[in-house]
């Protein structure tokens, strides 16, 4: 997809769920934007929303109202092959847990997004062997993942959500499973990685010293994103 514009842009979102003969507010009129380049720390307390908010950034659940642009694309009100479409080639996610596929190597992991979108198996071997690489990982390439530290594996997760040269890069409590050194490692790796690759990311954390060494930092607050 051409990028034009912001990597995201949330202009009015609002979610709520059914409770009992009420409703639920997430959070209503939100607005918040990602230049590409760009690293914004999500904030917020437990149950304020921050997952909903990227599953509805990354395109994996729709919002009550509001609309989501990737790249300048208006994205809401895409059938589900479209939205996959965005998500496979535009969209990278990290989770605090880094669900690697445990019968493949590293090398593999990182190949499989590529091969799922067209890219051949030469090619698809030649950009995660860089990745690695570039993630300290390259003598652990034909490691699987049960041989590798809680680090290593998600430097892994890293380097496959990145493997397809999204625009936008979604992760949610990347480091949350670590302990405080690593954590910071791998908090490091990928910042550098982020902006050598020169997307833009959202990324969720309740680490407020990680926070603060982001581009800018967006508090989910009753339901508003307040920029700090």
């Amino acid at each position: 997809m051409t990028e034009v514009g912001p990597a995201l842009e949330l202009r009015g979102l609002a979610r709520s769920y059914a409770e009992g003969k009420g409703r639920l507010d997430i959070f209503h009129d939100l607005n918040l934007s990602v230049n590409a380049g760009e690293i914004v720390a999500l904030v917020g307390q437990s149950g304020s929303g921050k997952s909903s908010l990227l599953h509805i950034a990354g395109l994996l659940e729709a919002p009550t109202a509001g609309d989501v642009f990737i790249a300048g694309q208006n994205c809401t009100a895409l059938d589900d092959a479209a939205r996959t479409r965005i998500r496979r080639i535009g969209i990278g996610f990290v989770y605090q847990f880094h669900h690697l596929l445990p019968e493949f190597s590293a090398r593999e992991n990182v190949m499989m997004p590529q091969l799922i979108a067209g890219e051949t198996r030469e090619g698809a071997a030649k950009r995660a062997d860089e990745l690695l690489l570039r993630m300290g990982l390259g003598p652990r390439a034909d490691h699987r993942p049960a041989e590798l530290s809680g680090g290593e594996q998600q430097r892994v997760a890293i380097a496959r959500a990145i493997a397809n040269r999204p625009l936008l890069l979604i992760a949610d409590e990347p480091t949350g499973n670590l302990d405080p050194a690593t954590a910071e490692h791998v908090h490091q790796e990928l910042l550098r990685l982020i902006h050598e690759e020169g997307l833009g990311a959202l990324v969720a954390t309740h680490n407020h010293d990680l926070a603060s060494g982001m581009s800018r930092v967006a508090r989910l607050e009753q339901g508003r994103i307040i920029e700090d």
